[in-house]
């Protein structure tokens, strides 16, 4: 099959961590896959520029370098490749991030996805999944957290704007009929993983002998997602057939009946089991085979003490379920940092 012949996708943020992994994925399934990706100094390029370096290596990959908030950027990108299906990963990440530097969680998240959608509208896809985050639940206390819950009242800007992005993409998807899947992600880790996580910070100054900061005393429960579990669940989301009358469970009163109006869904991604954040550490410690020196702190602004998602959704679209436990996940990284980093 030629290159022309392919079905494209379009991935934003694809140097990023997901990104990378989606567009490797959909690569090796035999997809055409133009990648977006303004190459940020949020964390170090050297890292996002070998992610992208193995992309390359593909015929059938296209790196684009630009900022998708920029006017007509991705206009352009899309009326030049009528890309069958979407991927919006592109995003300031970070809930801490966020209160030092919110204009540009305004000016990515939000003003990068009104270009995305406006672009969508105009050369419409199949299909355009939009990753969200687990923080777009907020101060909800029942758990596991459920697609159909209120989402009103997030806890940091960074969540807002995600918040943000799921109401303006139903807002599209009920006006121009463009059939949406927003992801909520939880707690996503593994190689190639972000520098500024949690998992990569520890092992790092575990390694370097440095004390690790343990927020909340240690009393932090995470929905911790393994990368090719979230991988996995996303691909076969992409390939099910967007049916989105068949979505939402009727039994459950707590639906919306304006979410029956349009090609729209929210989808939770995670393992369905929050793990402690010291058991998080420890399984960091046995993998490296050193104890860590731990800086026992309060909570953060803008973070939540526990995330847990109900995926029965998932597992209804897809028949899938994430199932990596941490200790084997945890391992994986460490081994992939120390090859990566000679250490």
């Amino acid at each position: 099959m030629s290159i022309k012949e392919k079905k494209t996708a379009l991935v934003t943020g694809a140097a990023g961590f997901i990104g990378f992994y989606v567009s490797k994925r959909l690569l090796d399934e035999g997809w055409r896959v133009i990648g977006i990706d303004c190459m940020s100094s949020y964390y170090e390029v050297s890292l996002k520029s070998k992610r992208e370096s193995i992309l390359l290596q593909n015929a059938s990959y296209r790196s684009i370098h630009e900022k998708i908030e920029n006017e007509n950027v991705l206009l352009r990108i899309f009326s030049e490749e009528q890309p069958d299906i979407v991927v919006h990963l592109a995003a300031q990440a970070g809930v801490r991030h966020s209160l030092k530097k919110p204009r540009a969680y305004l000016e990515s998240n939000i003003v990068g996805t009104f270009e995305l959608l406006e672009a969508a509208r105009a050369n419409p896809p199949k299909h355009i999944l939009l990753a969200s985050t687990s923080s777009a639940y907020g101060a909800n206390k029942n758990m596991p957290y459920k697609e159909t819950m209120k989402t009103d009242h997030q806890m940091s800007f960074y969540a807002a704007t995600k918040k943000s992005t799921e109401n303006m993409a139903h807002s599209y998807a009920h006006l121009f009929d463009l059939p949406i899947t927003v992801l909520r992600f939880f707690t996503v880790y593994g190689p190639w993983g972000r520098p500024d996580m949690a998992l990569f910070k520890f092992t790092k100054a575990i390694l370097n002998g440095e004390p690790i900061d343990v927020y909340n005393y240690g009393e932090m429960k995470r929905d911790f997602t393994y990368i090719d579990d979230l991988v996995n669940g996303i691909c076969l989301l992409i390939n099910a057939v967007p049916d989105f009358s068949a979505v939402l469970d009727k039994s459950d009163t707590s639906n919306d009946d304006e979410l029956k109006t349009a090609p729209f869904r929210v989808v939770n991604i995670g393992n369905s089991k929050p793990e402690k954040l010291t058991d998080f550490i420890t399984a960091i410690e046995k993998a490296i085979g050193v104890d860590a020196i731990k800086n026992l702190m309060p909570i953060q602004p803008g973070e939540v003490s526990v995330t847990w998602a109900d995926t029965s959704l998932l597992k209804r679209l897809t028949g899938y379920q994430p199932k990596t436990n941490l200790v084997d996940g945890v391992t994986n990284f460490v081994k992939w940092y120390r090859n990566y980093y000679d250490v």
